[in-house]
């Protein structure tokens, strides 16, 4: 074949190529004036050849072209100083107005003698990838929207349940009863009802009422004046008015005496408090959250609590789910704590191995998720590789014991226990008596950490100081 020939077939098999491409390919010869002008830019661009052919790129109106704006003189452009410009996703105007997300290459086309000839460009589409983009961020915050609020995690059918209540109780006004477990999360719940509420800008003020006694608490509720009691200097404004426009959080509202269980039936009532030592009726303007791991029905049963009272405050109760009820949620957890420890600690921790998962998903879970965190915390003090393994995690989780029963380790002595015997609740009440009720102690004698010890008492429902007699 010719050379002249052969010239001319590789001219027109380069052009067969050109026009092939998927991707938008233009060339502009040494004065800035477009000189080809391939089907795709045609289709991305809006302008058929014959309208761009003869034009400065400026047509296309680039976003980013070196943070300026395109002059009219292509030696003034750029690209000749540089000689190439990088990929870059930037975003050009299409003829009919609209955007269009694209990346954008360019390099300067020189002779032998180093003189330039010209500029080639591609561009590559992304209106799809742009799209499918945009539709896998609305399903991640979908999926989000299901598997969380507020920090309350799960993918499981009670806690969907549990989020349903969660904005039916934000969009009203009623009073709530959140009825769960140490560890479930009902603060949480709390908070998730005020801040998706109405009064989201007022204060979320939170009390738990078993934490004082009855004379403490009734001040740090209801305030006090100057001289109510005994060092009462000065007065005080109590949590009611604190939460003044907002929401009060009562936690353990169970724990409550009768005589503060009358004070706050008067404020569902009438909602006015008067503070200890004062005669004067203050109006307040709050919503009220409580919350309990006690059975309150069977405490009115029992006379232990006022019937009226416990129906002004189940006006709208929310059930938390246990953790061993929606074990589904623990992978959803187990990411989300190793996430938070991986920021607080630096660490790269990724997940956890095949045995480890299998472990926690097989524990029975007495402290409910913040046992679970806890555990995940304990793991990431031990673990210094980028996967928890099955020894990092606490012992009672690696070696769980029975509902009613705990196994003794070899060498504990205490009452009578020597070998690998049994611990009952019977046997850890005289326990306690006999170290005065202090757990680690009695954790050092039977070879358990105070943690456990004090889980035990929680799942035998044994009172965490001796009862008064």
């Amino acid at each position: 074949m010719p050379a002249k020939t052969h010239a001319i077939w590789n001219a027109q098999f380069f052009n067969m190529i050109i026009e092939s491409m998927a991707d938008g390919v233009f060339t502009m010869d040494a004065k800035g004036r477009i000189s080809s002008w391939n089907p795709s830019m045609e289709r991305i661009s809006g302008y058929s050849a014959e309208e761009a052919l003869g034009q400065t790129c400026q047509i296309l109106q680039c976003s980013r072209c070196f943070g300026h704006e395109c002059p009219a003189d292509i030696q003034r452009c750029k690209i000749i100083e540089q000689g190439y410009s990088e990929a870059k996703e930037c975003q050009l105007k299409h003829k009919d107005g609209f955007d269009v997300a694209v990346i954008k290459n360019a390099n300067v086309v020189k002779d032998q003698n180093g003189d330039i000839v010209g500029v080639v460009e591609t561009v590559t589409d992304l209106t799809e990838l742009t799209r499918a983009r945009l539709k896998a961020e609305e399903a991640a915050r979908r999926l989000g929207d299901l598997h969380r609020m507020d920090n309350i995690i799960g993918k499981s059918p009670a806690m969907q349940q549990v989020f349903g209540k969660i904005k039916a109780a934000a969009a009203s006004e009623a009073t709530i009863l959140i009825h769960g477990e140490s560890g479930t999360g009902k603060e949480l719940v709390a908070g998730a009802i005020h801040y998706n509420g109405e009064r989201r800008e007022g204060p979320l003020v939170t009390v738990n009422c078993s934490a004082l006694s009855e004379t403490l608490l009734e001040s740090e509720l209801f305030g006090h004046v100057r001289g109510a009691f005994t060092g009462a200097v000065r007065g005080r404004l109590g949590r009611f008015e604190e939460a003044a426009g907002g929401t009060i959080f009562l936690d353990e509202i169970g724990e409550l005496s009768p005589y503060i269980q009358v004070k706050i039936l008067r404020v569902l009532q009438e909602r006015e408090i008067e503070r200890v030592g004062d005669s004067k009726k203050r109006k307040i303007d709050i919503r009220i959250i409580t919350a309990t791991h006690r059975d309150l029905y069977a405490q009115v049963q029992s006379g232990k609590f006022r019937e009226d009272l416990y129906y002004r405050l189940k006006v709208f109760p929310i059930r938390l789910p246990l953790l061993r009820e929606r074990r589904e949620d623990i992978p959803l957890l187990v990411n989300h704590f190793i996430h938070s420890m991986n920021k607080r600690t630096g660490k790269k921790v990724q997940n956890l191995s095949r045995q480890a998962m299998r472990t926690l998903m097989d524990y029975h879970w007495p402290g409910n998720v913040r046992e679970l965190e806890n555990a995940i915390e304990h793991a990431f003090v031990l673990c210094n590789r980028h996967q928890i393994e099955f020894e990092d995690l606490p012992i009672e989780i690696r070696q769980p014991h029975g509902s009613g029963v705990c196994e003794m380790p070899v060498g504990a002595a205490s009452a009578g226990l020597t070998g690998r015997k049994r611990l009952t609740r019977e046997t850890l009440i005289d326990l306690l008596a006999e170290c005065g009720w202090n757990k680690a102690e009695v954790g050092r004698r039977v070879g358990l950490s105070r943690t456990a010890i004090w889980k035990y008492m929680k799942k035998w429902a044994i009172p965490l100081q001796p009862e008064k007699s």
